[in-house]
């Protein structure tokens, strides 16, 4: 599975063709050897994520799914979706994909490199959620925890904010509603 993406590269503000494909051992690599240390030099929120755990707990559970969005020969991005027990908090009963864990690149954040190598990178892996969210028959309904660093991220994609969820670790929850026709 690969689904083609654009990103926008900062410096020079031109396009740059990506992937959006299945987690796999060579994009657990690049986040040990590429970001690791950096995100643990910055103190980011997701410094303690341990991708090759997701990647193998996967594997063994067929309801989770892992992506990794790729441009340049490098791991971008990194998502891990549920896709089977989470129900919209917006329509009673209508299932959704829920975003466990979305990650991108220490070169892609601004509070770490100015400007960022690319912009989009978070913006595609929720538009793949959505799309995967549409094809299981969800209507492109998505939900997810948002770290406090990353608030300000899904409310300027215009995600519903649902407000802080006291049963998980008072994170605020944000929501996509089912896409128009």
């Amino acid at each position: 599975m690969r689904f083609e993406i654009e990103l926008i590269r900062e410096f020079d503000n031109l396009p740059i063709q990506g992937t959006i494909e299945e987690l796999a051992p060579k994009h657990i690599d690049d986040f040990v050897n590429f970001w690791s240390e950096e995100l643990q030099k910055y103190q980011t929120q997701d410094k303690q994520w341990d991708w090759l755990f997701k990647l193998n707990f996967i594997k063994r559970n067929s309801e989770f799914e892992g992506y990794a969005l790729v441009a340049e020969d490098s791991t971008q991005g990194l998502m891990k979706i549920e896709t089977q027990r989470h129900a919209s908090r917006q329509v009673y009963g209508q299932k959704l994909v829920y975003v466990e864990f979305l990650a991108s690149a220490p070169w892609n954040r601004k509070v770490i490199q100015r400007p960022p190598r690319f912009r989009g990178v978070g913006t595609n892996l929720l538009r793949y959620a959505r799309l995967r969210s549409v094809e299981l028959g969800y209507g492109g309904r998505v939900g997810l925890h948002s770290l406090p660093e990353s608030v300000r991220f899904y409310e300027n994609l215009l995600m519903n904010n649902f407000g802080v969820d006291e049963n998980q670790n008072n994170l605020i929850y944000f929501e996509y509603s089912q896409l128009r026709r």
